[in-house]
């Protein structure tokens, strides 16, 4: 095999660029044969052997991977952390059953009493009184102000570039963290305001980014390289479930956003010295995966668009099937990861540390599948086991179906900690193998306009987001037993009817009005 003759450790290029120097010019041919294979209009590959210069981790777009991964790992820690401190932030989500120190401690000395109280008012203690629908808006906020920006940010990160629109997002929302506290004290409505500023520029993240997978992303990687970067959403997720509590109970829920704050402006520091928008561009790739990379997306129209074919895709029965599946996706993301802290901790009766640690298992499991999904996908991509639009809808119905099954079922075994947590956890695992297929569709359809794709589906998955939060403090509020089961309901119903749509009308061959038109002059 031509790979053992190559002794270059698995160390980021960035690290030791002058390690990928020692490529035999056998490699670069071979490297350079391979990726001349495309993919064909029916989803299979054109050539049964490809494989890229450089596998797993020792390559510069999966460092890149890596990058994005930290940097939505940062976006979602920032994006969760209210939800996990909010049990500690506000009186009315602390089940009845806690003790408090002041009311059923044992007698103690005085002095010990003292002692107590101030340290459990200084970490558990809430602040303030805001009612399940004052809540459900606060956490709804964060998508406010995100329904107009997406589109002009993904257009831009595509004519443009990701690379600053992505780092700007996220050193302002990173920034924005460190002062919610006092926008807490302020009122609410200073924190309303904060949180959609907020919201703002972590659009430009998380639409920005996929524009560099325009350029980076070779098609039978594609699903692989960005579910790795989008795990760090569950990684991110799981990280602040599992130590906000522990944080809030023993520092204080303020340092939750300190904290996670911090981490963000740190990532800032990684982001733009190492990540450019073109690989012909950056200084540590080497010639071979340049090579490859260029090679294989060569048959593929790349090219940013300048005009947009509106009419065209307002009349694009599979764009609207992947538009509609975001919304409906992630109508049950943002009420799962909005909830699952206030449900674990009122409904199962656990207090704020317990609470932190259950809520994040869910989202570790689902930061693995989300891995696992997008190997899977390229795998039987790769193999031409399954075609592309196979994969893509294969993946979405699986994702759907199990997630809302166990989902609904949550209501009818409340009664078992156990169970429930179980259920928590595969409703997770399986919704995120959505992201090998539904999530990632705009991708194949129209690459050249992918970043103003994305900004449209997060309007959808934004407008989800700031409806379902509030929906389900509406219905939790009018009756606390009944109201989680006709949230869980909801939720599943709208899942399963985005999923139908799809299978009807999805589609995952390049668009006609996504090619770019070539005149010739007689």
């Amino acid at each position: 095999m031509q790979g053992k003759e190559d002794p270059a450790p698995c160390l980021p290029q960035w690290v030791n660029a002058s390690l990928w120097e020692e490529r035999t010019s056998m490699s670069t041919e071979a490297a350079v044969k391979v990726a001349a294979g495309d993919i064909s209009s029916d989803g299979h590959s054109n050539t049964a052997q490809e494989q890229a210069p450089r596998k797993g981790l020792c390559s510069v777009r999966h460092g890149l991977a890596l990058i994005l991964q930290l940097c939505n790992f940062s976006i979602y820690t920032q994006q969760m952390n209210l939800s996990i401190a909010i049990t500690a932030m506000v009186n009315s989500t602390v089940a009845p059953s806690q003790p408090t120190a002041s009311t059923e401690m044992p007698p103690m000395h005085p002095q010990d009493h003292w002692n107590s109280s101030l340290k459990e008012s200084k970490a558990v203690v809430p602040a303030y009184d805001w009612s399940p629908e004052i809540q459900g808006i606060i956490l709804s906020s964060l998508n406010y102000g995100s329904f107009v920006a997406p589109i002009p940010t993904g257009y831009v990160a595509g004519i443009f570039g990701a690379k600053y629109v992505v780092g700007i997002g996220l050193l302002a929302s990173s920034v924005l963290t460190l002062f919610i506290p006092l926008a807490a004290d302020a009122g609410v409505a200073l924190l309303i305001v904060l949180r959609v500023i907020q919201g703002i520029a972590q659009v430009m993240v998380l639409t920005g980014q996929y524009s560099i997978w325009v350029k980076w992303a070779p098609p039978l990687e594609r699903s692989q390289l960005t579910s790795i970067a989008g795990s760090g959403s569950m990684l991110g997720t799981f990280i602040v479930l599992l130590t906000g509590g522990l944080i809030c109970q023993n520092i204080g829920w303020p340092y939750v956003f300190y904290i996670f704050g911090g981490i963000g402006c740190a990532c800032c520091l990684l982001w733009f010295p190492l990540v450019y928008n073109d690989p012909g561009n950056h200084p540590f790739i080497s010639a071979g995966e340049k090579r490859y990379i260029t090679c294989s997306l060569a048959q593929q129209d790349c090219s940013p668009g300048w005009t947009l074919p509106l009419k065209a895709m307002i009349l694009s029965l599979p764009l609207w099937a992947i538009v509609v599946s975001y919304f409906c996706e992630y109508w049950l993301f943002y009420t799962i990861m909005s909830y699952t802290p206030t449900y674990i901790s009122s409904v199962l009766q656990t207090n704020l540390r317990d609470s932190g640690i259950l809520s994040a298992l869910p989202f570790v499991v689902g930061c693995v599948c989300i891995i696992l999904s997008g190997l899977l996908a390229d795998f039987l991509l790769s193999r031409r086991i399954l075609r592309l639009v196979t994969i893509r809808k294969l993946f979405t119905a699986i994702g759907v179906v199990f997630s809302s099954g166990v989902l609904v079922a949550l209501h009818w075994v409340r009664s078992s900690h156990s169970t429930s947590m179980v259920f928590l956890v595969l409703s997770s695992a399986f919704s995120s193998l959505c992201e090998a297929g539904v999530l990632v569709n705009f991708l194949d359809i129209a690459p050249r306009y992918a970043g103003f794709l994305k900004g449209l589906m997060q309007i959808f998955a934004h407008i989800a987001g700031a409806i379902s939060p509030t929906v389900a403090g509406v219905l939790i509020n009018q009756d606390p037993e009944v109201g989680w089961r006709n949230v869980f309901l909801l939720a599943a119903a709208v899942n399963i009817s985005g999923l139908v749509f799809y299978l009807m009308f999805g589609r995952a061959e390049v668009q006609d009005w996504a090619r770019e038109r070539r005149f010739t002059h007689l």
